[in-house]
């Protein structure tokens, strides 16, 4: 008999939302998770809560408000003398964030009766788990179902090798205790914009190199236009199509080589960070004889229910296909979850919202223009942009718009697309309309309060059909 019902291995996004709903529907449940660091602390929320999502976004909050006191307080009357900022404090606010919330979840697995292990674990054949603790001791442990979420990693490129000094991932760039006069960023992508921004906006002269030569390429180019205007008024030197060929260090500062359509060029940082994507954390988790196959991109191959080759195997969130995103990973988890349980559930991929923190924020949903246009699907848009929006403007926050594009012949919502102020809140209207289906006359029917940033979501769906209120009507052709 096995020694689980369930096994999930990883404590992040993925695995402790996995763990917890297997324990509420009755399973004996066991979630493994590695340490942190050589003293062995617990790493429970993975990278997401201790090294990514959660002090990223703390420290994007901090020099937010310091960027306001000091650039646009006196526009709404405000006067503030010798403001500064003092980055050690940065710092421990953000960690005392992350100890709170792995605190919480430690908290969640007691109230839920989800035991615990830290250690590293390899997935063996005949679903055995084995376990290396910190201190090099193995055990073995068996279930009837396991769950891998063992997420992913920072790539690292041969030309800028991490050291954790002059040259940073993104946990370095979270943990600076000095701002870096000259900060070089490799990638100009989520992690790359959001963490220069941090620094930006406390002083450091940024410089982003980004190998593609179309800025966010993935995302609505309406939308990445704006934003990289609006960056590049912030002060923020990004260089599209430059693609790293090597670095130099010396003891305060690293070098970077760079090719674009000029030839090649030199320029020295203070500090470089290093975020050109992540990869699956798959590295010594399977053993050779365990049956669960890997892809030609290192992701662990699963269904489209996240179930592996093996039966009652599963793996779920970055470590799988699909973008890394931790709340599309906490959806396969409870999907998986339930399951196991014998309940059905799903989740819908065509509406998982992207997100970009910076100021002002980008936030998407469902389908880009390019890639309707290209679809060949008929078509309309709809935008309206904040400069319109009497909340905006008594929040002295007018930059950006929203965008919606809407299927000409069935009416129903393909895409929504924000950048502005919090675009992160503002996206999840669109996303639930495209949930239950939503159509554009059903978003149009709706009473938006007054006066409040949605407002421009109801105008863009208006624009659609060219019926907008508060915006003058599109010419006809």
């Amino acid at each position: 008999m096995a020694d689980y019902d369930v096994i999930v291995i990883g404590g992040g996004p993925a695995g402790y939302p996995a763990a917890i709903r297997c324990a509420q529907n009755g399973k004996k449940t066991l979630c493994v998770e590695k340490w942190i660091g050589k003293e062995g602390k617990p790493a429970l929320g993975g990278t997401c809560l201790n090294v990514g999502c959660i002090p990223s976004k703390a420290l994007l909050e901090t020099s937010h408000k310091y960027e306001s006191a000091r650039d646009h307080f006196a526009e709404e009357g405000i006067e503030v003398k010798g403001i500064s900022v003092d980055v050690k404090a940065m710092i421990a606010r953000k960690d005392g964030i992350v100890k709170q919330l792995t605190g919480g979840i430690d908290g969640l697995f007691k109230a839920n009766k989800v035991e615990w292990k830290a250690g590293a674990a390899k997935l063996l054949a005949g679903k055995v788990v084995e376990i290396t603790g910190h201190d090099g001791k193995t055990e073995t442990v068996s279930a009837d179902a396991i769950v891998i979420a063992t997420g992913s990693v920072p790539i690292d490129i041969p030309p800028a090798r991490v050291d954790n000094d002059l040259i940073v991932d993104n946990e370095g760039a979270l943990n600076f205790t000095t701002v870096p006069k000259r900060l070089g960023v490799i990638g100009a992508g989520v992690i790359g914009l959001e963490l220069g921004s941090v620094w930006n906006r406390l002083g450091s002269e940024v410089t982003c190199l980004e190998a593609v030569d179309k800025f966010l390429f993935l995302t609505d180019q309406q939308m990445a236009r704006e934003a990289q205007k609006q960056f590049t008024k912030q002060g923020l030197d990004i260089r599209l199509g430059a693609r790293v060929t090597g670095s130099k260090t010396t003891k305060k500062t690293v070098t970077v080589t760079y090719t674009d359509k000029d030839g090649d060029h030199d320029i020295t940082f203070d500090k470089l960070i290093v975020s050109v994507g992540r990869r699956p954390n798959t590295e010594g988790l399977l053993s050779p004889d365990c049956g669960v196959e890997l892809d030609e991109r290192g992701s662990i191959q699963v269904n489209d229910h996240c179930q592996t080759v093996i039966p009652g195997i599963y793996a779920v969130g970055d470590v799988v296909r699909g973008p890394m995103l931790a709340h599309k990973g906490t959806e396969e988890a409870i999907m998986v979850a339930e399951a196991i349980c014998g309940h059905k559930h799903s989740v819908n991929y065509d509406a998982i919202p992207g997100i970009i923190y910076t100021s002002p924020e980008i936030a998407w949903v469902g389908k880009n223009e390019e890639e309707v246009k290209a679809s060949g699907e008929p078509y309309k848009v709809g935008v309206a942009p904040f400069s319109a929006c009497g909340r905006a403007m008594a929040n002295n926050d007018t930059v950006g718009f929203v965008k919606m594009i809407v299927h000409e012949k069935t009416d129903r919502l393909l895409g929504m697309h924000v950048i502005g102020p919090h675009a992160s809140e503002l996206i999840m209207q669109g996303t639930i309309a495209m949930e239950f289906m939503g159509s554009a006359e059903d978003l149009q029917l709706m009473c938006f309060g007054h006066p409040t940033l949605s407002e421009m979501v109801h105008e863009a769906i208006l624009a659609v059909d060219n019926k907008p209120i508060h915006l003058p009507p599109k010419r006809k052709r």
